[in-house]
């Protein structure tokens, strides 16, 4: 059973290994509360996964690190399992996804594993890895169902009771819920009046689902960028720990953490995955009440792949009012883009793109449509820029 004691003993075990990462004060970012960063996204390997896999592999005899070991991951539990696999000699492989970041396959072979990739989601590489497993008669880490995993990850909830003994709430990530069964039962185990709340990616919600219904539900599909909480199916130790210790567990959409990676960029320099900022993203867009509450969010991991962080950034303006996209049907006759753009320039938009089109079948002949895209302010900005428009005697299309 998972006890406080192993949760003390893990963090002995780690403590020349992982970084006591800091926790930052916020008041940019928007929240009706007091919000504090745990900045797991600045560990050593780039995520939490690094203290749970380490306990884990820690405690093996010396036969089965002998097997070698073998696990499956998206990429931040294999990042951790590779490196506390090199630091002991072992011999490793990882079975990943293939839609998994590149930036993550490479890592994790940079750390000395070998690296199975695997077509489909994190569940098919959870399948292929036990089936190696049976084949090898490798020792598997899990990289949440197991209490020693799970005890590493609370190691994270000691710190934050340390570092800010009176805090209400914690908002934590939860993929297959190693990260908030661990926290949660150190928290709530030293200071039960804490608040707990998990936090799902609405299009990978198995979790949020089970929790409401008080059984495991799987999904056959997941849908998220953030690909570090895109799990089918709950872990069965964990669903029975994050039931007993978890207050609530809440879901937020791509927008809404596409928004909070933004926010954390601009507002704090901190540079997060999806599943790192779905804590701030509750928080931000008041999935839960922070009113006047010291809330603590847990940043779980910053390894996002740089060609996706550019999508990213861009849906993120779009949802935050930054940037948005108007297109509008204009008399074909000159003069027309001048009296748009003075429009545009009168209300403080700025004009970054313009596609003039003539051959959509849906206009009069004698028309065009505009397509314009612009830099603004905020939803307020755009809402104002539309009415001038209309005012003007522009007819806007969408």
């Amino acid at each position: 059973m998972l006890t406080l004691d192993r949760v003390y003993q893990a963090a002995f075990a780690l403590k020349d290994v992982a970084r006591k990462t800091d926790l930052i004060y916020s008041d940019k970012l928007p929240s009706d509360g007091e919000l504090y960063l745990k900045t797991e996204n600045l560990q050593v390997t780039g995520s939490f996964k690094l203290r749970g896999a380490y306990f884990k592999i820690s405690q093996l005899s010396a036969e089965e690190k002998a097997r070698g070991i073998i696990a499956c991951s998206a990429g931040n539990h294999a990042q951790g399992v590779a490196l506390a696999a090199s630091k002991m000699g072992i011999k490793s492989i990882i079975c990943m996804p293939d839609g998994a970041p590149i930036s993550k396959v490479e890592s994790t072979k940079a750390l000395g594993a070998e690296v199975v990739l695997v077509p489909g989601a994190y569940d098919d590489a959870y399948e292929k890895a036990c089936q190696l497993k049976e084949e090898m008669g490798a020792t598997f880490i899990h990289p949440f169902d197991d209490e020693d995993v799970i005890a590493g990850q609370g190691t994270i909830g000691l710190e934050i009771l340390d570092q800010l003994p009176d805090l209400d709430m914690v908002l934590i990530p939860i993929g297959g819920g190693g990260l908030a069964a661990g926290l949660a039962y150190a928290v709530k185990s030293l200071k039960p009046d804490v608040k707990v709340i998990g936090v799902q990616a609405k299009n990978a919600s198995a979790f949020a689902e089970s929790f409401k219904e008080k059984k495991v539900i799987s999904h056959d599909t997941v849908a998220t960028f953030a690909d570090g909480i895109a799990v089918k199916t709950p872990g069965t130790t964990t669903f029975e720990l994050i039931s007993k210790y978890v207050d609530e567990v809440v879901t937020v959409t791509e927008d809404e953490i596409a928004a909070a990676i933004l926010a954390l960029i601009e507002k704090q320099k901190l540079i997060t995955e999806g599943a790192g900022a779905v804590a701030v993203a509750a928080a931000m867009f008041g999935k839960v009440d922070v009113t006047n509450k010291k809330v603590v969010c847990v940043l779980s991991g910053g390894n996002i792949d740089v060609n996706i962080l550019s999508r990213v950034i861009t849906r993120g303006l779009v949802t935050s009012g930054r940037m948005s996209n108007l297109t509008i049907e204009l008399e074909d006759k000159p003069g027309q883009l001048t009296g748009v753009s003075e429009i545009i320039s009168h209300c403080g938009g700025n004009v970054i793109s313009v596609l003039h089109e003539r051959s959509d079948a849906n206009m009069a002949i004698a028309s065009c449509f505009l397509k314009i895209g612009m830099e603004t302010r905020d939803a307020a900005q755009i809402e104002e820029i539309r009415n001038a428009l209309t005012e003007a005697g522009f007819k806007i299309v969408d």
